[in-house]
C-alpha cells in the first residue's frame, strides 16, 4: 500500500489540505496575523472542523500576552492530563516553562470533597497560590474556567479556555469573553483538551520560529 509514512510530511500534507480547502469554500476569509492563522489551522489540523474558522476568539492582547508569558519562565495549569500529554512540553522547556496538571493531586481531592466543589474548582485554587507566572489552559472544565474568574485579584499571563460540552461550557467562555483576562475562547459548546493542547503547541512553534 501507499501511503505518507513521515509524521512530519503528513502534517505538512494535512496543512496543504487545509490551506486549499479554506481557499476554495472561504475565499473572503482572511487571517488577522500569522500567528492567528498558525493557531486556527493548527485547531482545524486537530479537528478536521471548519467551524474553527469563525468560533475561536480572541481578546484584543490575547496573543500578544501569551507569546510574552510563554516566551520567558511561566507555568502552565491545565485542567485534565489530556491536555497535558498533548502540549510540546520539550519545546516549552527551552523557554523555561513547566507545565502541570493538579487533577489528581491529593490535595485537590481532599479540597474538592470538604468543599463540595469540583476537583477541577480545587486545583484552580491551589495554582492560584503558587508563585511565579502562570497560564491556564482549560479543555475540558467549565468550573475551571469559571473558579478562575472568581479570582479576581489574580495576575495570569494568559488564558486558553475552550471546555468543551452541554453544561456550562458555553457560558464560561462567554464569560471568559466579556472579561478583562487576556485569552482565547471557544464560543459555543465546541472545544477539548486537544483544542487545547493545539493552541498552546501553535504559540510555542510560532515562538521557536521566531528565534
Amino acid at each position: 500500500m501507499n501511503y505518507i509514512q513521515q509524521p512530519q510530511a503528513i502534517e505538512s500534507k494535512s496543512f496543504e489540505i487545509i490551506s486549499e480547502i479554506i481557499a476554495q469554500t472561504r475565499p473572503e476569509y482572511r487571517f488577522a496575523s500569522p500567528l492567528h492563522e498558525a493557531i486556527i489551522k493548527r485547531v482545524i489540523h486537530t479537528t478536521a472542523d471548519f467551524e474553527w474558522l469563525d468560533i475561536l476568539w480572541f481578546s484584543p492582547d490575547a496573543l500578544t500576552r501569551l507569546c510574552d508569558a510563554l516566551s520567558r519562565p511561566c507555568t502552565l495549569y491545565t485542567d485534565t492530563t489530556m491536555a497535558l500529554s498533548g502540549i510540546n512540553k520539550n519545546l516549552l522547556a527551552t523557554f523555561g516553562g513547566e507545565c502541570r496538571c493538579y487533577i489528581s493531586d491529593p490535595r485537590v481531592v481532599r479540597e474538592a470533597k470538604a468543599q463540595g466543589i469540583t476537583r477541577s474548582m480545587a486545583a484552580v485554587d491551589i495554582a492560584a497560590k503558587e508563585e511565579g507566572d502562570k497560564v491556564f489552559v482549560f479543555g475540558n472544565a467549565p468550573t475551571a474556567l469559571f473558579r478562575l474568574m472568581e479570582h479576581k485579584a489574580l495576575e495570569v499571563g494568559g488564558v486558553i479556555g475552550v471546555p468543551v460540552g452541554f453544561v456550562g461550557a458555553a457560558e464560561s467562555k462567554e464569560a471568559l469573553s466579556k472579561s478583562s483576562l487576556p485569552g482565547i475562547a471557544a464560543l459555543g459548546r465546541k472545544g477539548g483538551s486537544n483544542v487545547a493542547a493545539a493552541i498552546v503547541n501553535a504559540i510555542l512553534y510560532h515562538l521557536q520560529g521566531a528565534r
